[in-house]
């Protein structure tokens, strides 16, 4: 009964992460409801499970060290998480574009694109990786739920390094996910950033060699850069176009 209760406390304390930002979310005021909040959260730790799946299916014997290393690292364990997320992230935006009846995604005006290629809004950008943090702190809650359950020792450090590892990469995953389409190029550039990123943290971590402070500099990095990047907020895409005074007067 005790260690259940002990476990139940430090579960709670993982979600501390979430918590917090959707205070944050709340009291800056972004444009960002308290259910897409919550599926975002959802779709991430859901993808957990096929992040699963593909590891259980990569394995695989190296007789060099350092490509088994390279191999369970960055592989294995960080690209199947990362396009896991994606995965996952890239379905959430579509059913939520269904959902909302978009017929297409927020697009830079006609007028000011160039070349006649569409680019996406930096407002769609910064909202899409916001839906990343927090589908990265869903799956972290999971896979600490799933680390507790085996050596509940463990679960103290992952709390807020583990959480903002895939908070930091899962906001790359989402910005990648809505620029996948219109700008293959750069979305692939951020999912192996943050497989990258990811991997590095992974290595750092386990092997006993390294010291951990240089991982946790990593991941807490990785966190600031994306909420810097969100941090700006974004605007309704709903709200009507503010109106010139001197058109209007005219």
């Amino acid at each position: 009964m005790y260690g259940t209760l002990i476990l139940l406390a430090l579960i709670l304390l993982s979600s501390l992460p979430v918590i917090v930002v959707y205070a944050w979310f709340r009291f800056a005021k972004y444009q960002f409801s308290i259910y897409w909040f919550l599926f975002a959260l959802l779709a991430g730790a859901a993808a957990f499970f096929p992040a699963l799946i593909l590891q259980d299916m990569l394995i695989f014997t190296f007789q060099s060290v350092r490509a088994a290393l390279f191999f369970n690292y960055f592989i294995r364990i960080a690209m199947t998480e990362e396009l896991s997320r994606l995965l996952l992230l890239l379905l959430f935006f579509w059913i939520s574009a269904r959902i909302s009846k978009e017929k297409q995604p927020d697009l830079i005006p006609e007028s000011e694109q160039f070349g006649g290629c569409q680019f996406l809004s930096f407002n769609l950008i910064k909202k899409a990786t916001a839906t990343g943090l927090i589908a990265g702190f869903g799956f972290s809650l999971l896979e600490n739920a799933a680390y507790a359950a085996s050596d509940i020792n463990v679960l103290p450090l992952r709390i807020i390094i583990t959480a903002a590892v895939h908070g930091a990469c899962g906001s790359r995953i989402g910005a990648a996910a809505v620029m996948l389409r219109y700008t293959p190029f750069q979305a692939i550039m951020r999912i192996l950033t943050a497989a990258s990123i990811h991997g590095i943290y992974n290595l750092l971590i386990s092997m006993s060699g390294f010291s951990p402070a240089a991982a946790i500099l990593i991941a807490i990095s990785a966190l600031f850069s994306s909420i810097m990047t969100i941090s700006g907020g974004w605007s309704n895409p709903d709200a009507p176009p503010a109106i010139d005074k001197d058109t209007e007067n005219s």
